[in-house]
């Protein structure tokens, strides 16, 4: 399974850790609904996926980020 479509991304977090993330494309950008955390903690993201940074995501889903 790759990320070929855009559904999933790897969100790079601030410890460098990254985590496997479920968009929804029907939703504005600044909405936490967008974002649904489906993955644990990885250190290495497949190359398949796009990687996005932390910063791009609203406050709550950042917080939610580190329980993964």
């Amino acid at each position: 399974m790759g990320g070929k479509h855009g559904k999933y991304v790897y969100v790079r977090r601030r410890d460098g850790w990254f985590v496997k993330v479920r968009v929804f494309k029907n939703r504005s950008d600044d909405d936490p609904e967008k974002y649904l955390i489906v993955g644990p903690k990885v250190r290495e993201p497949p190359l398949t996926f796009k990687v996005i940074h932390e910063n791009e995501l609203p406050e709550e889903v950042r917080e939610k980020l580190y329980y993964a």
